[in-house]
């Protein structure tokens, strides 16, 4: 038959392979197997002297050297291994490994990594260089044309080759294969693999950088980026300084990156290049020719992510500023970055993280000398900025946004200097504040700082040697002991009010952080001081006090505002427990205030479950709110009772019989109002308002309320009404009792158990006999199935709760059967 001229090569090939193989797996004779292994390696000499032609040496890479060496990895126990010398298993047995085609080799030894002989040959494969050839391969296309899964394939083993490792190896990995030293040598080897490149190309050689782009993007997209671009980006920087060809090839390698792993990669680099310039002779215009890297420098660097170094934002808004066609990015940069500044609702929903980020970035190019006048925005656009801007900042309750808003306030008026007037705030001076005010200043604007300020310390310095020099021989009270004013206080010029309708209009109309924060402290005491006064103003204080905000910051601010309005709703309870469980479902509330609507409802009605004991002092709480130590000289003790009191708690006396009477009994104060606290919060829980959706993503707020219920159930035990609670309440629970958050189902569990603890038995049986079965069967599978751990112990003790109080009645019944 007829066969073309290159079926006898393939065929030469296939026979000698074939008879290697038979030799190595049934000879016993260490010359054969010498002879055979030496065989194979003719085919991978490149030298003159080889005896292969090469047409053989190409097939045998092609179809038969991915073959010989899983081969080898089969035959690693075979008894003629330990026949060779080390010398010859290091020549013939690993050299097959370290001279074909690289990323054949790579990808049979991930696969028997596990045997220590492979881990020292990935060890010689890794240390010899050979990444950098197989990626050098990759650039130059010589290799056969592989499919996209072996290229995947292969992109996985060496990215993930310390994984693979770490995996197989456990303990007795070695530290070549451990991240911190891998990922900069395969940095490294593609640096090796870009020089080549860059050599070639001068030399007229077409060469492909789409596999080097695909390894430095998966790299960083697994989150190695800082250990490959930390040794990658100063010797990229380094090498496209002077020379063309490595400027081309970088813009080259950034382009091939895919798009889904750019925002990685540009990212790190950002991060790892010195300064704006080098990266601009990395990436090019790469912003203007990709959209994925467009959006990332000019979006999502600047302000959709805030946990860059102020560097970062100097290196992108510098790139964007260096170059005459990036500048119209800079321009809608500067825009939108302004505008969000500006933005109140930004103000109010964003991070102060990056309220702060936006800040930094507005100060450094806009305001500073570095920005191009070209590219600095109109006056008119400052000006709204910083009117708009300003006025959303010092709006703010929070004093680190209103410093935010007073320093950039600042310098936009120096900038636009209008009629040589400047805006000057005062404020303390932190970090934050200081690293504002240096982004105003070019980089070398430090040192006349410092030499200004040396001169005051050397005068102060000097004027307190000149006030300690000995001189003053003639002052007559060196001696005289100073008298210790640690203890003292600055006399308050403003004084705290004495009526409540004066605190209440205090709270309301006045603009003095002082006042106001001494009506708010003495708040508690004038509401239970005076009940008749209280009720006649409860409402409207409520009211106040429910939407105020700590503008003043004052201290112990939450703890003044709640245990206020809990003292309201003990004195004046209906009313003002009516208010607030209506407002709770009415609109132009945050959900803040109304996590803080059911939290002193719930405050109120324990303290109003509790038995009053003596009369309650509210200046002590008032107290503990403050930073001011009593003088002991305020509230005089005769010592005589001082030392009797001393004497009475040192003394034990013996007696027999009761020592101290019986409890007195007083009335229960919450059980005559627990409906008015329960049924109203009841109501419109299903009707979802304009920016309050109870039942749809408001899960905090519906677990919360479901949680302050059953308190109000578990408080009203021995109540006339507590029949009719646990019937409604086991109502209302029922249909959110698979809710996928698990605090809604842990307060559904505290309500049922409240419910069983509470409710008396007989009304069980009676009101609930319908439900109790099925609600039971729930319990059970709740204890067994849910995947929260709170909710099936809550399970399991409402099942207790439940048997127990359902034996109880039982027998119950059956004593009176008996006794009829």
């Amino acid at each position: 038959a007829h066969r073309e001229p290159s079926e006898a090569p393939r065929r030469d090939v296939r026979l000698a392979v074939g008879q290697c193989f038979r030799t190595l797996a049934t000879s016993t004779d260490t010359k054969d197997i010498v002879a055979a292994l030496q065989t194979l390696h003719f085919y991978l000499d490149e030298g003159p002297e080889s005896r292969t032609t090469s047409v053989q040496r190409a097939e045998f890479r092609r179809a038969h050297f991915t073959r010989t060496l899983q081969f080898l990895v089969s035959n690693i126990q075979a008894d003629w291994l330990a026949g060779l010398t080390i010398a010859q298993q290091t020549e013939l047995w690993d050299g097959l490994f370290l001279k074909g085609p690289p990323e054949q080799a790579l990808l049979v030894l991930m696969e028997g990594i596990g045997e220590l002989r492979w881990v020292v040959i990935t060890e010689k494969f890794l240390l010899s260089g050979r990444l950098a050839d197989l990626l050098w391969s990759y650039c130059l296309e010589t290799g056969p044309s592989d499919s996209p899964q072996l290229r995947e394939t292969l992109l996985g083993r060496i990215v993930a080759l310390p994984d693979v490792t770490a995996n197989r190896l456990h303990l007795k990995n070695k530290p070549l294969f451990l991240p911190q030293q891998y990922y900069p040598r395969l940095a490294t080897e593609m640096l090796t693999a870009l020089e080549r490149t860059c050599q070639a190309l001068k030399d007229g050689t077409d060469c492909s950088l789409t596999f080097v782009a695909q390894t430095l993007g998966k790299v960083c997209i697994q989150g190695h980026s800082g250990l490959v671009l930390a040794v990658m980006a100063p010797r990229l920087s380094v090498c496209t300084l002077s020379d063309m060809v490595w400027q081309r090839v970088c813009w080259k390698l950034l382009q091939n990156v895919p798009q889904r792993w750019m925002e990685s990669v540009l990212t790190g680099l950002v991060q790892a290049v010195s300064g704006s310039d080098a990266l601009g002779r990395i990436i090019g215009n790469l912003v203007l020719t990709n959209k994925k890297a467009q959006f990332v420098i000019t979006h999502k660097l600047l302000l959709l992510q805030y946990k860059y170094e102020t560097q970062v934002l100097r290196i992108v808004l510098g790139y964007l500023a260096a170059d005459t066609e990036r500048r119209p990015l800079l321009i809608q940069v500067l825009q939108s970055v302004s505008q969000t500044w500006a933005n109140p609702s930004a103000v109010k929903h964003t991070p102060l993280e990056q309220q702060l980020y936006v800040s930094k970035a507005l100060l450094d190019h806009i305001l500073s000398c570095r920005a191009p006048l070209s590219v600095v925005p109109p006056l008119s656009e400052l000006l709204q900025c910083m009117l708009g801007g300003m006025q959303s900042h010092l709006d703010s309750s929070v004093v680190r946004i209103r410093r935010m808003g007073m320093v950039v306030g600042e310098c936009l008026s120096s900038r636009m200097d209008l009629n040589k007037t400047k805006l000057k705030f005062e404020y303390d001076q932190d970090e934050e504040t200081q690293e504002l005010l240096s982004l105003m200043t070019p980089m070398t604007g430090d040192e006349p700082e410092t030499s200004e300020t040396t001169p005051s310390i050397q005068n102060a310095s000097s004027q307190n040697k000149s006030r300690t020099a000995p001189d003053s021989d003639l002052d007559s009270d060196d001696e005289l002991t100073p008298y210790d004013m640690s203890g003292d206080q600055e006399i308050s010029k403003a004084s705290p009010p004495r009526y409540l309708r004066d605190c209440l209009e205090t709270l309301i109309s006045s603009e003095d952080p002082l006042r106001v924060e001494l009506s708010l402290r003495v708040a508690e005491g004038l509401v239970r001081k005076n009940v008749f006064a209280t009720r006649e103003v409860s409402v409207q204080l409520t009211k106040v006090i429910l939407h105020m905000e700590d503008k003043y910051s004052i201290k112990g601010f939450p703890s003044l505002r709640q245990a206020t309005m809990v003292a309201l709703i003990v004195t004046d309870c209906i009313s003002v427990t009516q208010f607030l469980t209506t407002e709770f479902y009415s609109l132009n509330y945050s959900l803040r205030q109304r996590l803080d609507i059911l939290e002193v409802l719930t405050l109120a009605a324990q303290e109003l479950y509790k038995p009053i004991i003596g009369k309650r002092n509210p200046s002590v709480g008032i107290a503990a709110g403050t930073d001011l130590t009593p003088y002991p000289g305020d509230n005089p003790v005769e010592w005589r009772e001082v030392v009797e009191k001393r004497i009475q708690s040192k003394t034990k006396r013996l007696r027999k019989g009761a020592t101290q009477p019986p409890a007195q009994a007083t009335p229960n104060r919450y059980a005559p109002v627990a409906g008015h606290f329960f049924f109203p919060l009841l109501s419109n829980y299903d009707k979802p308002q304009v920016t309050f959706d109870l039942l749809g993503g408001d899960h905090l707020v519906l677990g919360r309320l479901i949680h302050t219920l059953g308190l109000f159930m578990h408080l009203a035990v021995n109540a006339p009404i507590a029949a009719q609670m646990g019937c409604a309440l086991l109502d209302f629970v029922w249909a959110v009792r698979y809710h996928v958050d698990q605090m809604v189902r842990r307060g559904v569990l505290f309500a049922v158990c409240s419910v069983f603890l509470s409710m008396p038995s007989e009304n069980l049986l009676v009101d609930l006999s319908d439900q109790l079965f099925e609600t039971r069967t729930w319990l059970a599978d709740v204890a067994e199935e849910d995947p929260d751990a709170d909710c099936r112990n809550l399970a399991i003790q409402s099942l207790v709760l439940l048997d127990k109080s359902l034996k109880k009645q039982l027998q119950g019944q059956q004593a009176l059967s008996m006794e009829s």
